[in-house]
């Protein structure tokens, strides 16, 4: 807690040439909000995720959920190019939840257990949805709003634009309310019948909420990718598996690490600014391959050579 008033202090006066009562609130402390709000929503979006699929390597932007938002937005765009913002955000969010249910679908039908794999299918199922989109927008001449959907950037943040975000907090806190049902549906279905949970509802509530935050959160800020997978995964490490316990630690650790990246993105080539979600991509970039390269299986190599080393007494 202390970290994020910290960090959220020196984001509001930081990159700044005149500071007065007006840029203060109609400016630095709504951006400073939007900030707080998305790296809440976007990091518990991921711990979800991660339960739902059994998998620690996934979250809304490497399975296809994002993507599916953009496709969704790009069709709306070219249909009723003046609909209101609210607008946007609703059919984001059912573009987020189609692009959901297709992931955990297919997700369903891989028969290798291995925890690299499913990732792998998540980025693959992603980026063909992502390379319709684009040729679509390239048709249609709309590259530019494409692009900033897939790029989380609050420099446009202002006192009128941001409210949308306190529903996908309010997502996020139902995400707390249901926590335990969450932690059980983490066991797995069989485990979680027979301890008497509904694991239907509970995977369409946690689709739910996923949808409903990627979709806010491409209308009003853009993508941020890799949040929703390094926050849960280093929050796992200190607190383990425990739902309830971990969701405050990953609200508090996905704002503390959008409000770094805003901050370095300021600081680095100022009075320039780049996108939290650039600097964002980069540190979870490098994360996601660590934790990837951490949990690599021994090579099918390997494993004669372990059978051969065994104790000739050990035979029988």
């Amino acid at each position: 807690m202390a970290l994020v008033a910290a960090l959220a202090t020196t984001s509001l006066f930081i990159g700044v040439a005149d500071l007065d009562g007006f840029v203060l609130f109609a400016s630095r402390v709504p951006r400073t909000i939007a900030l707080i709000l998305a790296g809440v929503a976007f990091a518990i979006t991921g711990l979800i995720m991660q339960l739902l699929t059994l998998n620690r390597f996934v979250e809304p932007s490497t399975t296809g959920a994002t993507d599916a938002a953009s496709f969704a937005l790009l069709m709306l765009l070219l249909a009723a190019p003046g609909i209101p913002i609210w607008m946007k955000a609703v059919i984001a969010s059912v573009g987020a939840l189609a692009g959901v249910f297709g992931f955990l679908a297919l997700a369903r039908r891989i028969p290798s257990r291995s925890s690299v794999l499913v990732p792998v299918v998540g980025i693959l199922y992603a980026g063909v949805i992502g390379a319709v989109t684009t040729f679509i927008a390239y048709r249609a001449d709309a590259l530019q709003e494409l692009l900033s959907w897939g790029i989380g950037d609050f420099s446009g943040i202002l006192r009128g634009r941001y409210e949308m975000l306190y529903v996908a907090a309010a997502a996020a806190l139902i995400a707390w309310i249901a926590a335990d049902r969450f932690t059980v549906a983490g066991l797995g279905d069989e485990a979680a019948r027979g301890l008497g949970l509904n694991t239907r509802g509970v995977m369409g509530l946690g689709a739910g909420i996923i949808a409903v935050v990627t979709g806010i959160m491409v209308v009003v800020t853009g993508a941020i990718p890799f949040l929703g997978l390094i926050a849960p995964n280093i929050v796992s490490r200190l607190v383990g598996d425990n739902m309830r316990r971990a969701v405050p630690v990953v609200a508090l650790l996905g704002a503390a690490l959008v409000l770094a990246c805003d901050i370095i993105g300021r600081v680095v080539r100022f009075p320039f600014e780049l996108p939290v979600s650039l600097v964002m991509g980069v540190i979870g970039g490098v994360v996601f391959l660590w934790l990837l390269l951490g949990t690599a299986q021994p090579s099918d190599a390997a494993r004669p050579a372990r059978r051969r080393s065994m104790p000739a007494g050990g035979r029988r």
